[in-house]
C-alpha cells in the first residue's frame, strides 16, 4: 500500500515540474494538465449519455411490465 501511495506522489511531482517547465500544457494555470481536464470533460458527457438512456430504457420497461396483483395472504 505504501507503495502505491509513493509512486503516485511521484507521478504527481514529476507532472508539476513538467507543467511548471512548459512540457506538459496548462493554458489556465490551475495546476491541473489540459490533458486530464479534456479527458474529465468527455467522461462527464459519457455519463450524461449514459444516465438518459438508462432512464429511458427503464420508463419504457415499466411502461411494458405486466402489473402485480397483490395477492392476499390469510391466515
Amino acid at each position: 500500500m505504501l507503495t502505491i501511495i509513493i509512486i503516485i506522489a511521484i507521478a504527481a511531482v514529476a507532472t508539476f515540474i513538467l507543467m511548471k517547465k512548459g512540457k506538459i500544457a496548462d493554458a489556465n494555470n490551475n495546476n491541473i494538465p489540459d490533458a486530464i481536464e479534456n479527458k474529465v470533460a468527455e467522461v462527464k458527457e459519457k455519463v450524461a449519455e449514459v444516465k438518459a438512456e438508462v432512464k429511458e430504457v427503464a420508463a419504457k420497461v415499466k411502461k411494458s411490465a405486466p402489473k402485480k396483483q397483490s395477492a392476499k395472504k390469510s391466515k
